[in-house]
């Protein structure tokens, strides 16, 4: 079985498609005959009668493994850790917790958020007209002050997920309570021109007063529960965050093979730099930490993947459902069982400057040469991905050598009476060894197998 190992550089423009002495073997052994030399000792042109044989068409490309999921959890203010209750390479349950944060500062935020919310419900009672405008713009300022403050605290959060979801809470409460206040505006205004009473614009400001505190009081608690961290995946927990080889943190290139239920990758990204070479970036219990502090990472190895990058002339063969083999750099002699998830819509520059697309396979189990289980890999572990994209199970097939470019066109040289005949043809799965041929050819012919280019129509060929 045949199967061809393109490359990912473009490809030259050539006469004739690589002759493969192998190729030429495989054929004499499926028919059974013998390849016959033309013309004197020293010709190079040999012919070999078509047979049928399976034929698979395969297509190389690098990838490297992937995890499911992952997270870098971070400490969201500054404070200590106070707890930590996992050890490295503990497996973990989604929601369990793996560390506690104490933060002063945090809590007093806390408090005096509390302490405001109680004294905004008992606002509003004794308020005289000739009040309420000092009384509007003094909301107006603290509600200015909390929302700043509350953006600050947020952005200081290096888990990325939590870091939007409090912006954008930051953001809906400002929009909510800039809507009390117009609210509160009109009251007064109509208070002031006699056209209503006093006690609805009391009640249009106190309400705007309450909203404020509310909103500052839920943004405070929410950090607050932050300091809990929890495993917001099932998987093994390492200390600190991920960085790569490089110094900088790529995190979502270890994902995408995954595809959790309701878990986006792209959410964890993992907090950038880290401690300089040689220093382990766990944070011990006790220790200081800041807002967006790395603690600890969780990985989701339940299901590797596989991320390939395929060559923009190669991925249109790709669809999902094909089927892979792998080889691992670090597992000499194993090859794993893989199967292509999905490809990607949009294209990546590789290394080289050329276009190439993702695609993401599911990987399997391996096996070593002796048919003893491969070792399961690690996330970022280089492998080449073998793409079985299509496959001929009996097909009329011809060395890779037969075949050549004539005017545009396939075609292979034909023994028509023993003199040569060029003749056209469909070709179909390509092999490394073997070419399908669909049209122009059928089983029982004979047909130049080495030296085409030497060959001329009309010339006689024994």
């Amino acid at each position: 079985m045949g199967r061809v190992a393109r490359t990912h550089s473009p490809r030259p423009p050539i006469a004739t498609r690589p002759r493969l002495l192998t190729a030429l073997l495989a054929v004499v052994a499926l028919t059974g005959t013998t390849a016959a030399s033309c013309g004197d000792e020293k010709s190079s042109v040999a012919l070999a009668q078509v047979g049928r044989s399976a034929v698979t068409e395969v297509i190389d490309a690098p990838a490297t493994v992937t995890a499911r999921a992952a997270a870098t959890l971070t400490a969201p203010a500054d404070g200590t850790l106070a707890s930590l209750r996992v050890q490295p390479g503990q497996r973990v349950r989604r929601g369990q917790v793996l560390a506690v944060i104490s933060s002063p500062s945090a809590q007093d935020r806390l408090r005096q958020a509390r302490e405001a919310l109680r004294a905004a419900k008992r606002a509003g009672r004794g308020v005289g007209v000739g009040d309420l405008g000092g009384s509007r713009r003094g909301t107006d300022k603290a509600a200015a002050e909390a929302f700043d403050a509350a953006r600050i605290a947020a952005g200081k959060i290096g888990d990325q997920q939590l870091r939007s979801a409090l912006l954008l809470q930051v953001e809906s409460a400002q929009r909510q309570y800039e809507s009390a206040a117009r609210a509160a505006d009109r009251a007064v205004n109509a208070v002031q021109r006699g056209v209503a009473g006093l006690n609805s614009a009391i009640g249009a400001l106190s309400s705007a007063q309450r909203l404020q505190a509310q909103q500052a009081y839920d943004l405070a608690k929410a950090t607050v529960d932050a300091l809990t961290l929890r495993a917001p995946v099932d998987g093994v927990v390492q200390p600190g965050g991920t960085r790569s080889a490089s110094g900088s943190a790529d995190l979502a290139g270890l994902l995408g093979a995954g595809g959790a239920p309701g878990l986006d990758p792209s959410a964890f990204a993992p907090a950038q730099g880290g401690p300089p070479p040689g220093v382990d970036d766990a944070v011990p219990a006790g220790g200081r930490v800041t807002a967006g502090t790395p603690v600890l990472t969780v990985v989701d190895i339940g299901a590797l993947g596989l991320l390939a990058e395929v060559d923009e002339t190669d991925v249109l063969l790709v669809r999902s459902g094909v089927a892979a083999s792998v080889e691992l750099d670090a597992v000499t002699g194993a090859t794993y069982d893989a199967r292509v998830r999905s490809v990607d819509v949009l294209p990546t520059t590789s290394a080289r400057g050329g276009v190439t697309y993702r695609v993401r396979l599911a990987l399997g189990t391996g096996r070593l040469g002796e048919g003893e289980a491969a070792p399961a890999p690690r996330p970022g572990m280089n492998a080449v991905v073998h793409l079985r994209v299509r496959e001929a199970a009996d097909a009329v097939a011809v060395p890779a050598s037969a075949v050549f470019s004539a005017d545009g066109r396939d075609a292979v040289w034909v023994l028509r009476d023993g003199k040569a005949d060029q003749v056209p043809v469909t070709v179909g799965v390509q092999g490394q060894d073997l070419v399908q041929i669909v049209s122009g050819v059928q089983a029982g012919d004979q047909v130049v197998v080495r030296g085409a280019d030497q060959v001329r129509e009309g010339q006689e060929l024994r």
